[in-house]
C-alpha cells in the first residue's frame, strides 16, 4: 500500500484543481494552479503541462514540489510534497496522455509532471477552531460563491 490513501486519492480525484509550488532558480516561490491535477498510482500525483514554462523550468532545475488540493466549499484539503520528474515521451507519458483524453485531444499537452509524494499534511480553515459545524462552513461558502455567481 502506498502514501495515497482511498480517501485522499478520492478528494484529489473529485476536486481536479490543484495549486503547484514550485522554486525558481533565484529561490523564490512560484504558485500556478493546475486543472489537471490528479492521481497517477498510490504514490503519485501528475498533472499536464498544457502552458506552464516556469513551472516547468523550475522542475527541471529544481524537483522539489508542493501541490495544494482544497475543497473551497468545505474549506478543507491536503498538502502534498515530493519531488517531480517532467516526461515528454516514454511509457508514462503515452499513458498519460491516453489517461487525458478529450483534454490531450483538446489542448497541446508538453509533458506530464509524475509527482512522488513523499509526505502528505491536512489543512483545513481556521473556522474549524470554532464552535461552526462542517456543514456551517459549508452552507456558508456555497452562499457566498453563489451570491458571487450571480452577480456576474
Amino acid at each position: 500500500m502506498g502514501i495515497l490513501t482511498a480517501e485522499v486519492k478520492e478528494f484529489v480525484v473529485k476536486q481536479k484543481l490543484g495549486f503547484v509550488a514550485t522554486v525558481c532558480p533565484d529561490g523564490t516561490p512560484n504558485l500556478s494552479p493546475k486543472g489537471t491535477t490528479t492521481v497517477w498510482n498510490d504514490d503519485h500525483l501528475i498533472f499536464a503541462d498544457i502552458h506552464s514554462p516556469e513551472t516547468v523550468a523550475n522542475l527541471l532545475n529544481n524537483p522539489s514540489i508542493e501541490i495544494n488540493v482544497v475543497d473551497i466549499f468545505s474549506r478543507k484539503g491536503y498538502r502534498f510534497k515530493g519531488f517531480a520528474r517532467v516526461l515528454s515521451e516514454g511509457e508514462i507519458f503515452n499513458d498519460a496522455i491516453t489517461f487525458y483524453g478529450e483534454t490531450a485531444k483538446k489542448y497541446n499537452i508538453r509533458n506530464i509532471v509524475l509527482v512522488k509524494v513523499d509526505r502528505i499534511l491536512p489543512m483545513w480553515s481556521p473556522a474549524y477552531d470554532t464552535d461552526q459545524s462542517e456543514e456551517q462552513i459549508l452552507n456558508r461558502w456555497i452562499e457566498y460563491w453563489n451570491f458571487v455567481n450571480a452577480q456576474r
